[in-house]
């Protein structure tokens, strides 16, 4: 899911995807704190939040106190997890509709994390502090964001290697419980697409944010200063400019030059072969290598601040913990600037350059970025448009200079393609403030947002704390609003400019609901959180969204063969740093999603202190080194191969190991079986 291609479809799994929840509470006042969830997906989603509000509810009076104030789903915005899950049409459309599987497998794993999160509640402290992360990320669009006032570039461009295009500060909370001082958790800010593994790749993965998750997790394993249940959050900022294809974009024609600055086309005047390359772009793995590093770069300054924040790190103070939630319309909603100017939002539309893609992915056809209109693309595409729906005069003004392709803000057949009712989220726990952002923010437009928080709490909230508010944006959380940027980036017209659903006022629309709510986060303020009352509520289309998925029938095994037995076995010695494979006779892993469970085990004998040999799991599904393959063999006769890799390279030591395989079928009456398949034994050297 990201990257729009119908093609790509998923044939297993690299590393699982977690819900990763973080609550923060008032010791005095039961009903006054708010969750944070991480979700390894593309982004929050507003049939999701609904799932996840109504599990709650059913939960009964002990989670009373959460509800649409302060619960915030976000996203780390992988490009390689399942699709076919949104509430809106328009995201579901190439991936075939929507999935109840796929849904309920979100929704249930970020209750469970919820849970586990309110179950393990302690009174406890929090750290603030943030570090420099380099080399993880540069801007896609820097002709988009060369067109910001000079004077305000120049604020960030504070020397060679930091010219200001992105931000590079990673803002952290360390969260230690007070009985023991252990540390329970980590969450961290920090801007870079979830774009590392490439538009070829079909295996799923968190993306670079979920190798910095499992580094992380993986480095406190068993130590004494953390707890059993240890979780690190690696959150999304402004990022929607962002790349973690940090060596910039070239054009795979054979030339090997750079792709034009301004429309990111090759030499044809095409989008198709301008392609960002990672750290190890040359190596043929859908991106895997430079993703792990990526996410390394952040899990090791992370851990690094982690590491040095010790009792002179600064502290959370104050013991109020706030939040707010609203609803919004942005259809037609008319507001002022801060310099008296009306302005006005409009009903959602996507413009030219929308279908260019980016040089992480680009799009198909004779869209490119920036100068893409109807005038230089197949007519075709105008028809295609006005067959959805033709703009009004009305609406081609308000979204000017935006070339309007897809009127999506204003087709409700056979239901809403893009969301025209937004939320408007933050929370607040002493001087921290949580801008919750329900599209991608540019990294301007993500400064801007959070300097016009900043400068209105520290007057709000002067006489509360000693200490100037710390301001973090995370997102894309709750729903999905595509992109926002400034309006002189929105004036270019490039791929973030024309995802900006809502005119060129979008940022300036969002700013101003955020402001006006914000006096809620109050320690003074007692009517409450905004009340949803009346509405508007965005639609759930859960239980009206279109699917053309097709479920498993049943599978079959190959003539004398079983149900997990082995087709290709290891061999018997290995040198560390060599591929190791094995292949079953596999089942549709679709038949049971095992979640909490694994598909792929390495197994290692080990000798207990009685002296008998046992196999012990070493390595399972969430480890990055391990990989689960899986492919049809036969429509006919309906088999299918599961392939085991270990990549021994970074992850072997020495000893003797095997694998194993959990599968499930499914009989042609609808029964599934669960079965186990097992590797002949490896030395590894």
């Amino acid at each position: 899911m990201g990257y729009a291609d119908p093609k790509q479809l998923g044939t297993g799994l690299r590393q699982r995807l977690y819900a990763r929840a973080f609550i923060v509470g008032s010791l005095e006042r039961r009903d006054d704190r708010f969750i944070y969830v991480v979700l390894d997906t593309q982004s929050g989603d507003t049939a999701v939040r609904y799932g996840v509000l109504h599990g709650l509810a059913e939960l009964g009076f002990e989670y009373s106190m959460y509800g649409h104030h302060n619960l915030a789903l976000t996203g780390t915005h992988s490009h390689s997890g399942p699709g076919a899950w949104l509430n809106y049409l328009l995201p579901q459309i190439t991936s075939k509709g929507f999935d109840k599987q796929s849904y309920q497998a979100i929704v249930d794993g970020t209750l469970l994390a919820i849970r586990r999160a309110h179950e393990g509640l302690e009174p406890g402290h929090i750290s603030v502090g943030s570090t420099k992360v380099t080399g993880a990320s540069i801007n896609r669009s820097l002709y988009a964001y060369m067109a910001n006032p000079e004077e305000e570039r120049a604020k960030y461009n504070t020397s060679a290697e930091e010219d200001g295009s992105v931000e590079k500060d990673m803002t952290l909370l360390k969260f230690q419980r007070a009985s023991d001082g252990k540390s329970i958790g980590v969450l961290t800010w920090f801007p870079t697409h979830g774009t590392s593994m490439l538009g070829n790749n079909t295996l799923i993965s968190g993306d670079n944010k979920g190798v910095a998750a499992w580094l992380f997790e993986k480095s406190v394993r068993g130590s004494p200063h953390t707890t059993k249940s240890f979780v690190a959050g690696f959150s999304q900022a402004n990022m929607g400019d962002v790349s973690p294809n940090v060596l910039g974009a070239f054009c795979e024609d054979g030339s090997g030059d750079p792709c034009d600055f301004k429309t990111s086309t090759c030499s044809d005047g095409k989008s198709q072969k301008c392609h960002a390359r990672g750290p190890f772009f040359r190596k043929k793995d859908s991106g895997a290598a430079s993703c792990f590093e990526i996410g390394k770069r952040q899990y090791t300054a992370a851990k690094k601040l982690f590491d040095d924040m010790g009792s002179g790190s600064q502290r959370v103070r104050g013991s109020w913990v706030r939040s707010f939630h609203t609803f919004h319309n942005m259809s037609e909603f008319r507001f002022e600037l801060p310099n008296g100017t009306e302005v006005r939002t409009c009903p959602a539309a996507l413009g030219y350059s929308f279908a260019a893609g980016t040089s992480d992915g680009p799009g198909a056809f004779d869209f490119t970025q920036h100068d893409s209109n109807s005038s230089n693309t197949s007519p075709l595409w105008k028809v295609v448009g006005g067959l959805l729906k033709a703009p009004t005069e009305d609406q081609i003004a308000c979204h000017s200079p935006k070339p309007i392709l897809l009127d999506v803000g204003e087709v409700f057949s056979p239901y809403q393609w893009t969301p025209n009712v937004v939320d408007i989220q933050a929370f607040r726990v002493g001087q921290l403030v949580i801008i919750v952002s329900p599209g991608e923010a540019s990294t301007m437009a993500g400064r801007r947002w959070k300097d016009a928080v900043r400068n209105k709490a520290e007057s709000l909230f002067a006489n509360e704390a000693d200490v100037k508010p710390v301001v973090v944006i995370g997102g894309p959380a709750n729903s999905y609003t595509h992109y926002i940027t400034t309006q002189q980036e929105y004036g270019i017209q490039r791929y973030e400019g024309a995802s900006t659903l809502y005119g060129p006022y979008t940022l300036d629309a969002y700013i101003n609901r955020t402001l006006e709510y914000l006096p809620t986060l109050s320690a003074s303020f007692t009517k409450g959180p905004p009340s949803h009352a009346g509405g508007p509520y965005p639609p759930d289309n859960t239980n009206r969204s279109l699917s053309f998925i097709t479920g498993v029938v049943r599978d079959g095994t190959p003539v004398f063969r079983s149900f997990g037995d082995v087709k290709t076995d290891v061999q018997k010695r290995y040198n560390i740093g060599d591929v190791v494979r094995a292949t079953f006779v596999g089942a549709n892993p679709r038949n049971n999603l095992r979640l909490e469970q694994n598909y792929a085990v390495v197994e290692k004998l080990v000798i207990d202190r009685g002296g008998i040999k046992k196999w012990e799991a070493v390595r399972d599904d969430n480890d990055w080194s391990l990989i689960f393959n899986w492919k049809r063999t036969s429509d006919i006769l309906a088999t299918s191969e599961v392939e085991i890799v270990w990549e021994t390279e970074n992850d072997g030591e020495p000893g003797t190991y095997r694998f194993r395989y959990y599968g499930d079928s499914k009989s042609l009456g609808g029964k599934i079986t669960s079965f186990e398949g097992v590797s002949g034994e490896f030395k590894l050297h």
